[in-house]
């Protein structure tokens, strides 16, 4: 059975699966599905719709037209005679195509038809005409007339080729919002961050907003070591699962993360609460009172007892993975294969890569067999959220911590105050440095203050060299070259923290085949 409407739906088909068929049973259920439609469109999309005369193909595609320029009264004419019209959207030109009166693919050559939809949303109706001219990766839209006489349409989204998780995921999204009571909530993407996961910030009313985390499941890449891809290697989420264990667990906690308002863990759909967008910086540099509660944060979490095994529902849990010497290695090693390479611009021998690999392995020795914490492991200024209405520890919100794993606990401290995108002058890292040692000291007299300095250090090196290898494969491999700006300040800080003696043999390897980290300025 189609699913009822836009609104509420009923047990049925499953919704994973990328056929959609929905009853349509009055005109705002067809605006509805519109909006959703256009929400979901990006940039080289092509939809057809196909059905008999007066199915509605045009009333649909006027309405997902409208929501793309984002004019409800916008004049949207049939494209029956002109054969093909262009609009402007809000985020890629809209063209509206009608091949009822083209007699092959031939004749889409004399439209400029190549031209007119680079990087355009297209839809097209009577798709049937020119079809073997058309991608073969799209969503297909079939019309019908309602059940007996009751004036509604029947519509069937079928996505084929790379379309058909998309669709999956649509009708999961829809389902998750509507038993959320977010279905009607205005939908606007929001910057994403170096990873792949999309967000979109959604809106029902004055000041009544949520975040839409949209995360499927990440599959694995190739093999590295021993079978096993980078993210399994390295520890990486590759499902929500974990995120909604540690978010829980820390709200368990008094600390602030998002409340969750709706989940589907199978499609990777969270509904988050909005922390809103108040920094922990500004255009000066880390503000003092702010970070100073970030690292009060910190020490309290690292003063805590925390579980290793987290639930995530009714019979399901998440285990936080160790951050062990593997995962260390194989983060490192992105210094040689992308920042070496690409920035230095040298080719490493397999001794070079060796003597690299081995030094790292001695100098980790001394920061595995110390205490370990939860390590949230993104804890930097684009993933702190002021709040100021809270009060004390619950000032600093929380957004980004599913690739928690058990680590050194001065592995997040690090994070923060050698902050890869914000200059964090010396003089203030030194005095954040010194209120976590008091702390720390304040409520464990047996907290070992040189040990933990020469765990910073190392862990501030292992982070820096990471960091580097990171935004040049961004660079080099996503076409991402913002992030090469950001290069000098890393590589300041990895300068910083080989001058610790427990370096000295690192130190020397970068020497040698590094040396424009000792150039850079360190704030």
């Amino acid at each position: 059975m189609p699913d009822e409407g836009l609104m509420a739906l009923p047990p049925g088909p499953d919704p994973h699966l990328p056929v959609w068929e929905l009853l349509l049973a009055d005109e705002a259920a067809t605006a509805e599905l519109a909006r959703f439609i256009a929400d979901e469109l990006r940039p080289g999309d092509l939809v057809t719709l196909s059905g008999g005369l007066g199915a509605g193909k045009t009333t649909l595609a006027r309405a997902v037209i409208r929501a793309l320029v984002g004019d409800p009264e916008l004049e949207v004419p049939s494209p029956s005679f002109t054969l093909m019209q262009s609009y402007e959207g809000r985020r890629a030109p809209v063209v509206h195509a009608d091949f009822y009166r083209i007699s092959g693919p031939g004749e889409l050559l004399e439209m400029g038809w190549d031209e007119a939809i680079d990087g355009a949303i297209t839809l097209v109706e009577w798709p049937d005409r020119a079809a073997s001219a058309l991608n073969p990766s799209r969503l297909e839209i079939t019309l019908d007339l309602g059940p007996g006489n009751s004036g509604g349409r029947v519509a069937i989204l079928v996505g084929m080729g790379a379309f058909g998780e998309r669709v999956a995921r649509a009708r999961a999204l829809k389902a998750m919002l509507e038993r959320s009571g977010w279905g009607e909530a205005a939908r606007t993407p929001m910057t994403g961050d170096a990873s792949t996961r999309a967000y979109e910030r959604l809106k029902r009313g004055p000041g009544d907003t949520a975040i839409l985390m949209i995360s499927p499941r990440r599959p694995d890449g190739p093999p590295l070591r021993m079978g096993r891809s980078y993210s399994d290697l390295a520890h990486l989420a590759e499902s929500v699962h974990a995120f909604v264990a540690v978010d829980r667990a820390l709200r368990a906690l008094s600390f602030s993360a998002p409340k969750i308002y709706g989940e589907d863990l199978d499609a990777g759909l969270l509904l988050l609460e909005d922390l809103g967008e108040e920094p922990v910086v500004d255009a000066q540099g880390p503000i003092e009172e702010r970070y100073g509660e970030a690292v009060r944060l910190l020490a309290k979490l690292h003063d805590t007892t925390l579980p290793h095994v987290l639930p995530v529902a009714q019979d399901l849990d998440h285990v936080i993975p160790p951050y062990d010497g593997q995962a260390m290695l194989i983060e490192v090693e992105l210094f040689v294969d992308w920042y070496l390479k690409h920035v230095v611009r040298a080719e490493p021998s397999g001794s070079t890569r060796s003597e690299f690999l081995n030094a790292w392995a001695d100098v980790l020795q001394e920061v595995l067999a110390g205490p370990t914490t939860w390590t949230l492991r993104d804890f930097h200024s684009p993933n702190l959220i002021w709040l100021p209405e809270r009060e004390g520890l619950a000032r600093v919100g929380l957004i980004d911590f599913q690739d928690a794993v058990l680590g050194p606990p001065a592995y997040d401290l690090v994070s923060l105050l050698q902050d890869a995108r914000v200059d964090v002058p010396m003089t203030g890292e030194l005095r954040l440095l010194s209120l976590y040692s008091r702390q720390r000291k304040g409520s464990d007299p047996a907290f070992d203050l040189a040990a933990f300095a020469t765990a910073y250090a190392i862990m501030g090196a292992q982070r820096a060299t990471k960091i580097l290898g990171i935004f040049a494969r961004l660079d080099k491999r996503d076409g991402k070259p913002q992030y090469l700006r950001h290069l000098p300040r890393v590589e300041g800080y990895l300068a910083r923290n080989l001058d610790h003696p427990s370096l000295a043999r690192l130190r020397a390897w970068f020497e040698a085949h590094a040396p424009r980290i000792f150039d850079a300025k360190t704030p």
